[in-house]
């Protein structure tokens, strides 16, 4: 029995394996309902737990994946190069001083006599997390592998080969020079200043031509083996430290661009500036240079290692846009991205480093959802909604699928909680916001009154899978939202909801087989309208995901969604 953590970073989330299977996965943002929550993942870990049916005492191996050993002196010696402030130096080894001391922070949390807890624990390199994640969870035998993010563990980018239950690591790039803190850099500069806002430029750029290509080019340098550099003069990272907060488990990241970048290209947006065109155009090269920067690293890989394969995980691997094109670009044939790619996966990759890679087990089932997390059942919906004194209705199978169809298609807009909720950070049919994808104010209604977001962020199309090639440009399986493709001209205007500005769409293709429930009401509103698609964004209002029924109702009763179905349950306003 493996047990992993991702811990005292962003995004902190558990897993569990057992008897050779994950049995649940969540990311502890769901539970605290504080966004990329940091540190140490306390209610996740329950979960995992209880879903097991265990006590922590009986786990075998704990993984955490994080190594505080891994670079210790290359970190040592930046830190006294660079003369970094002694808070900063010590912000860091208090960090790192609760990765090391994992054991303890088990032991207190449990209240544990010292000698209860049995489990040897496994600190696993951030970056070989990312690769086992990738790989030891994909369906091929053998298969190039990237891992590439912001840092970790002091890499930014490491580039392996998987065979059957063993990684080899390849090459790696090291602190200060990172492609995930160069687009950080600019999200910054571009106005959005959260952690996780880098998904923002990304959207924003289809608005903008990369006419500053050339400018944003100079911040980072293509090398000859494949990998990259910044030109630090553009970055404050080496002087001050990349300095992070993690008060109340909320992860903040200070500035880490430098006077040079408004030298290049201009003062910086404000946050409550509006975005001009200027923005927009910096955005879109932004975008440009990231994957050209990405193909670079790609093409080399393939073609140092030969291998058709490509398994990519990390916080850059979430770069959806990039990662349409990369069968395109590169001569790889076939591509896994997980579930969970950004650093909430990394546990999963941690219990499958400890589980294949040192405990030399066989491979366990390739991992075709990312349904682990919470699950309720329709007594307990049911008795919540008596207490709440809440009106419902529940109908047999036939009259429950056309009773929804019926509500989107009359321009409704429906909160949907079914099965177990995702683990990653895409909502993929379980916790989902769902609209008719023909429905040319769909989008504005769900950014403006339900969402309360920036306009001119998309929404998924959710696909039954073998409709892909009547709608995209593109045939491919994307179960779990990672890639953008283009739509068919001749189709756009049929799905104007769920096409974006360039005309292109972050496609989830449904299947019946891992998402049954959700491929039935797909096809359902495909037999009333022709249309196999459904507009599907995550069930939340400036929140993490919704967890529970709880959180479902109260989203759905202070926005303007028109029905909520909880399991067999419908609630209507």
């Amino acid at each position: 029995m493996v047990y992993a953590i991702n811990a005292f970073h962003g995004d902190s989330a558990a897993c569990i394996y057992k008897d050779d299977v994950i049995i649940a996965a969540s990311e502890e943002e769901r539970f605290r309902r504080i966004k990329h929550w940091a540190g140490f993942p306390s209610m996740s870990i329950q979960f995992c737990l209880d879903e097991a049916r265990i006590r922590i005492e009986e786990v075998d191996h704990i993984a955490i994946s994080r190594d505080p050993k891994a670079n210790f002196s290359k970190k040592v010696f930046t830190a006294l190069k660079n003369r970094l402030s002694i808070k900063n130096i010590a912000d860091r080894l208090r960090n790192l001083q609760k990765a090391k001391d994992i054991n303890e922070e088990f032991i207190t949390h449990f209240g544990l006599k010292p000698n209860a807890l049995k489990a040897k624990i496994h600190n696993v390199e951030h970056h070989r997390s990312h690769l086992a994640s990738a790989f030891f969870a994909s369906p091929f035998d053998d298969s190039a592998i990237l891992s590439i993010d912001g840092f970790g563990d002091f890499s930014s980018t490491m580039t392996a080969v998987g065979k059957d239950n063993k990684i080899t690591v390849l090459d790696a790039v090291r602190y200060p020079h990172s492609l995930g803190l160069f687009y950080t850099a600019l999200t910054q500069f571009l106005g959005f200043p959260h952690y996780g806002d880098e998904y923002k430029v990304m959207g924003l750029a289809p608005y903008g031509k990369a006419i500053y290509e050339n400018e944003i080019q100079q911040l980072i340098q293509l090398k000859s083996n494949g990998l990259f550099e910044l030109d630090l003069k553009y970055f404050n990272h080496t002087k001050k430290g990349v300095r992070m907060v993690w008060a109340g488990g909320i992860p903040e990241m200070e500035s880490v661009f430098s006077e040079e970048v408004i030298r290049l290209l201009g003062p910086q947006r404000k946050i409550d500036e509006p975005l001009t065109q200027k923005h927009k155009d910096i955005a879109a090269s932004v975008q440009s240079v990231t994957e050209k920067v990405i193909f670079h690293v790609l093409q080399h890989l393939q073609k140092t290692t030969g291998l058709k394969n490509i398994c990519i995980a990390g916080g850059v691997a979430q770069n959806s846009v990039a990662n349409g094109k990369i069968l395109q670009e590169t001569n790889f044939e076939r591509i896994y991205i997980p579930p969970a790619g950004h650093d909430a996966g990394t546990c999963i990759g941690a219990a499958l480093w400890v589980y294949n890679q040192i405990l030399q087990k066989p491979r366990t089932l390739p991992m075709l959802h990312g349904y682990f997390g919470s699950r309720f059942d329709n007594h307990y919906i049911e008795n919540l909604l008596t207490d709440k004194k809440i009106e419902y209705f529940k109908l047999n199978q036939l009259d429950f699928y056309e009773k929804i169809t019926s509500c989107l298609t009359n321009d409704g807009v429906i909160g949907w909680f079914q099965g177990r909720a995702e683990f990653g950070p895409r909502a993929l049919g379980h916790r989902s916001i769902l609209a008719d994808p023909r429905n040319v104010n769909a989008k504005e209604i769900i950014n403006a009154k339900i969402k309360r977001r920036e306009s001119f962020r998309p929404f998924a199309p959710s696909i039954l899978s073998e409709y892909v090639n009547d709608y995209f440009e593109q045939v491919d399986d994307v179960p779990f939202m990672e890639k953008v493709f283009k739509i068919k001209f001749e189709k756009r205007a049929l799905i104007l909801a769920v096409t974006h500005f360039d005309g292109t769409g972050r496609l989830q293709t449904v299947h019946k087989q891992t998402n049954e429930r959700y491929y039935e009401l797909i096809y359902s509103f495909y037999k009333a309208t022709s249309i196999p698609i459904l507009l599907n964004t995550s069930f939340n209002e400036n929140e993490p995901i919704v967890n529970t029924p709880e959180e479902a109702i109260d989203c759905f009763l202070r926005t303007k969604m028109d029905m909520l179905v909880m399991e067999d349950i419908i609630i209507i306003k």
